[in-house]
This record gives C-alpha cells, sequence and structure tokens, in this order.
C-alpha cells in the first residue's frame, strides 16, 4: 500500500495555491446523506480556495408523502434555509458537482426535472466545458451506484461538459469502496454510512476544482 501511496502521489498532485474557482455542489436528498456529501466537498472545496455554493433542487413530492415519514419530515425542516438551485447559479460555477441517491439504477425524478429546465442554457453554449463530477448512495453496494453516476453524466456528455471523476487518483477511493466514477456509499436501513467516505469526498472535490482552475487558466 506504501508503493501505491508513492505512485498516485507522483501521478497526480492537489493544487496548494488558492483557486478563483467557482463551485456549486448540488444535491438532492430525502435522509440527509447526500446532503452530507455535499457539506463534505465543500469543506475539500474551500481548502483548495474554491468559492462554494451548496444548493439543493427543488421537492416535487407531495407533502402528504414527507410528512407520513419523520426521517424526511426532519431533514426538510432540518435543511429548510439551504438555497434552492436555479439556472443563474449554473451560469456562475465553473464547476459543479452533483450528489444525489440511486433510483432503481437512475437519478432521482427531483434532479432529473431541474436538469430537463437547462435546455435554454444548452442551447447557448452557457453549460459548454464545465467541469463536473458526482456522488450517490444506496442502500446496498451493488443498488446501481455506478449505473447513477453514469446516468447523471450521460446529461453532462450532452452539456459539453468536461467530466472530471476521481479515478484512482488517490488511495482514498479504496478505502471508501473503490469507486472510480465518484464517490458513493452504502446506507443501512438506520441511515449510517457504512463506508468512511469523507476523505474520498473531499479529495473529489479538490480535484474538480483543480481540473476546473487548469480549464479556467486554459481559456484565458
Amino acid at each position: 500500500m506504501v508503493i501505491i501511496s508513492k505512485v498516485f502521489k507522483f501521478l497526480y498532485k492537489e493544487t496548494e495555491t488558492m483557486s478563483n474557482v467557482n463551485l456549486a455542489v448540488i444535491y438532492y436528498s430525502m435522509g440527509g446523506t447526500n446532503y452530507q456529501l455535499s457539506k463534505w466537498a465543500e469543506e475539500g472545496a474551500k481548502e483548495v480556495g474554491a468559492e462554494v455554493k451548496v444548493l439543493k433542487v427543488p421537492e416535487l413530492a407531495p407533502q402528504s408523502a414527507i410528512e407520513g415519514n419523520p426521517v424526511w419530515k426532519a431533514h426538510v425542516e432540518a435543511t429548510k434555509d439551504v438555497p434552492e438551485v436555479s439556472l443563474k447559479d449554473l451560469e456562475w460555477a465553473d464547476a459543479i458537482i452533483f450528489s444525489v441517491p440511486t433510483r432503481f439504477g437512475n437519478m432521482p425524478s427531483q434532479m432529473k426535472q431541474f436538469l430537463d429546465t437547462t435546455g435554454g442554457l444548452w442551447f447557448n453554449g452557457k453549460l459548454v466545458n464545465k467541469v463536473v463530477s458526482a456522488m450517490t448512495s444506496a442502500q446496498n453496494p451493488h443498488g446501481g451506484q455506478e449505473a447513477t453516476i453514469l446516468s447523471l453524466y450521460t446529461t453532462m456528455y450532452h452539456w459539453g461538459a468536461i467530466v472530471a471523476t476521481p479515478g484512482y487518483t488517490d488511495p482514498v477511493t479504496f478505502g471508501a469502496g473503490g469507486n472510480p466514477y465518484g464517490t458513493s456509499v452504502t446506507v443501512d436501513q438506520s441511515g449510517k454510512m457504512i463506508e468512511d467516505v469523507q476523505a474520498a469526498v473531499k479529495h473529489q472535490a479538490k480535484r474538480t476544482v483543480n481540473v476546473a482552475d487548469w480549464v479556467k487558466k486554459g481559456n484565458q
């Protein structure tokens, strides 16, 4: 493992200098897992100097469904002050990290509905060269984690965005389950994360910001 660590450090070095990258972390969460992932991403990005907005997509579920689920209701109340994402936030951002739970191997309808409103920005080329990355969660390791991230990246390819995956650029990826497409975490029935993914999330955020910094400097 020591040898592997040295190889990774040789292949990839995080930018230590402050960046001027604007990062939007856009999430959907029912129980709080993806909100927590988003907050860790915010911490990691700020450590390399990014300006960060944590934003939620609008809730589509009826109030009756939320009221009938104590955990869901509590999370909605706890995050009531988190601003909802707007199309202006996408224009502002140089980089975007998405965090969503899996829904039958796909992103939840709340995130898809928001992405479906971006046609005007796409048509006018406003989303080209945005640097994007994604994270997810599920109740078991083979519950569609990789498929969910890849389904989201499909939309990004249509945007003309630049997808910055964590790959295996740092050993923390293995400790978090080894998903090269984006950090993913298994959540048990009580809502507790099984894998320790905090370091992997922060690494993914830093890498996303660093790639966006390279892209931004290359366009100047």
